[in-house]
């Protein structure tokens, strides 16, 4: 849409106010202030929901692995042959045996359940979602026969255990007498404490050497499980189909959507949701946008009919008010990015400041799962939000144009 000379600078008029037009000019800066929350809140939210869903899948997968070959019972006994086969899949980068039980650990009095994983030492040491998270300690020092521990940090707050605490871990399978089973408690140093950012996993592991675990829980040489990496998790099912006719008769295959499903399946239904909850406001404002054109053609009835009557066409006229409509959209969507980009880079500080005022904890790890509101923004996500709000921008002009352009110079200027 080319505008000539005069066209321009009428557009440029009935955009700034005139005498006895600070009302429609209020209705307009309304409008844009609209389409720019509109537009801010739909990017943030929708940063923050993708945000949210990559840090949970990069941290459970991270610790899980794409998928697990658990066997029956808790017990992997032939895990080597298993593993071995699954590193000869195209597509696989990893097979790594894990073992994974529930406890109970004590110290002071405190009793807690816990998840002891063992892991080898190497696995421990380059672990990309442990290595960098360590608070306190060192995962050095996690040597087979150590009988040293790491713990997450919430489970170290809930114990009130720190380093080189004695915590001692409770197993049921301990030794059989007369007067039944006795739990088998063993006590280890504490030489870590890590926080990888997702509060279950903080308040619960306890990671330590596969040897000490495999002693700890009475599995001989036996694993509890095979944590495998893929090239593509979206494409873990048909990377590992030929491992599952080996799995089937000692255990069961289960990839990262089987063991987080119903958890990555309702943040795709909120994620949706607050989309077309939160269009809704750049639709509102798209309304306004509509209904200060038709006051401002209405106040310039009188304007149309001079310009008609010195051989202004009905397009130019169409293109003057499109023209008012679209800039009004297109400024309040340029302020929803930088508002929405601004409230993204300082989105911590805003919910500290939030909290700080209200004395109310609105990110309660222990509810939403992860320590910090995480944001990851998808261009791709961020050019719909802007091309629908320029969209709707664009279609609430062309009643108003339309009526100005079908403006009859006669009939208003009988009267004049």
């Amino acid at each position: 849409m080319i505008l000539n000379r005069y066209e321009r600078m009428i557009a440029k008029r009935y955009l700034l106010p005139g005498r006895g037009e600070a009302f429609i000019f209020l209705v307009a800066s309304i409008s844009l202030v609209a389409v720019a929350l509109g537009v801010a809140a739909l990017i943030v939210v929708m940063s923050v929901m993708n945000g949210f869903r990559a840090e949970l899948f990069d941290k459970i997968v991270g610790l899980n692995g794409h998928a697990v070959v658990q066997g029956y019972g808790g017990k992997l006994p032939n895990w080597r042959s298993i593993a071995d086969d699954a590193r000869k899949l195209p597509g696989v980068t990893s097979a790594t045996p894990l073992i994974e039980q529930p406890l109970m650990a004590s110290y002071d009095g405190r009793v807690e359940g816990v998840l002891v994983r063992g892991m080898t030492v190497e696995d421990i040491r380059r672990n990309p979602v442990i290595r960098g998270k360590v608070l306190r300690g060192t995962m050095d020092a996690l040597v087979p026969g150590s009988s040293r521990v790491a713990i997450g940090a919430r489970l170290a707050e809930q114990l009130g255990a720190d380093l080189g605490s004695q915590i001692s871990l409770i197993s049921p399978q301990g030794q059989s007498t007369p007067f039944g089973t006795v739990p088998r408690i063993v006590s280890y140093e504490v030489a870590a404490i890590f926080e990888v950012g997702v509060y279950d996993y903080d308040k619960a592991f306890v990671v330590m050497p596969m040897g000490d675990a495999q002693t700890l829980l009475m599995l001989g040489d036996a694993v509890g499980m095979i944590e495998i990496q893929t090239v593509d998790a979206d494409r873990v099912g048909q990377i590992l189909a030929p491992l599952k006719d080996e799995v089937v008769r000692v255990g069961q295959l289960s990839d990262w959507r089987d063991l987080n499903k119903s958890l990555f399946e309702a943040l795709a239904v909120e994620r949706v949701t607050m989309f077309v909850v939160l269009s809704l406001i750049i639709l509102v404002a798209v309304f306004n946008i509509l209904s200060s054109l038709i006051m401002l053609v209405r106040a310039k009835r009188r304007d149309i009919a001079i310009l008609r009557t010195m051989g202004a066409s009905r397009g130019a006229l169409m293109k003057i008010f499109m023209t008012v409509g679209t800039v009004i959209g297109v400024l309040g969507t340029g302020a929803g990015l930088g508002l929405g980009a601004l409230f993204l880079f300082y989105r911590q500080a805003v919910v500290n400041f939030v909290q700080f005022v209200t004395g109310q904890n609105l990110w309660d790890p222990s509810i939403r799962f992860l320590t910090e509101l995480p944001a990851k923004s998808d261009p791709v996500e961020v050019g719909v939000i802007v091309t629908m709000a320029l969209g709707f921008s664009f279609l609430s002009t062309l009643y108003p144009a339309w009526k100005a352009a079908s403006t009859d110079p006669v009939e208003v200027l009988r009267y004049e």
